[in-house]
């Protein structure tokens, strides 16, 4: 592990502590090494660096919207090779939150939650993707497909 030192004028430092604080970080460099995690990530994906990934879509969406729901299940089904887990969450009488776990190419998870987010009656979409390199461990007989974070 490499030792950085830097330098920030005070009122930042002040900002970047409190952050520290209000995200539970045991230290600085904890903070630190996320921040560039997430940096290096968004780049990646910008860059089209990134092939692969794992993601988490959640949308809020009105149930009452007229076929929303077997639209919304029509395009999972259409798109099994990307969603692997959902989690419906009723949140009143009329909204529901769904959070749906998918990985694949990073161009295949955009289409599919912007697809998503765009149905009429969708009312909040987000995505929440991760770079990951693709592995086929040549020592497993099984041929589908392992994802590794990036570091």
């Amino acid at each position: 592990m490499r030792r950085l030192t830097i330098s920030v004028d005070d009122e930042l430092a002040e900002r970047f502590d409190e952050l520290v604080a209000a995200r539970g970080y045991e230290n600085r460099s904890e903070a630190f090494r996320d921040l560039v995690r997430r940096e290096l990530d968004e780049t990646r994906v910008q860059r089209q660096k990134a092939s692969h990934c794992v993601a988490n879509l959640s949308y809020v969406y009105n149930h009452h919207e007229r076929q929303l729901a077997d639209r919304l299940l029509e395009k999972h089904h259409d798109h099994h090779d990307l969603s692997y887990a959902t989690m419906h969450v009723h949140l009143d009488h009329h909204d529901c939150l769904e959070s749906v776990m998918l990985r694949g190419r990073v161009d295949h998870v955009n289409q599919f939650a912007e697809s998503v987010i765009a149905e009429k009656g969708v009312r909040h979409g987000k995505l929440n993707l991760i770079p990951v390199e693709v592995e086929r461990p040549a020592r497993y007989l099984h041929v589908h497909k392992h994802f590794k974070a990036m570091t």
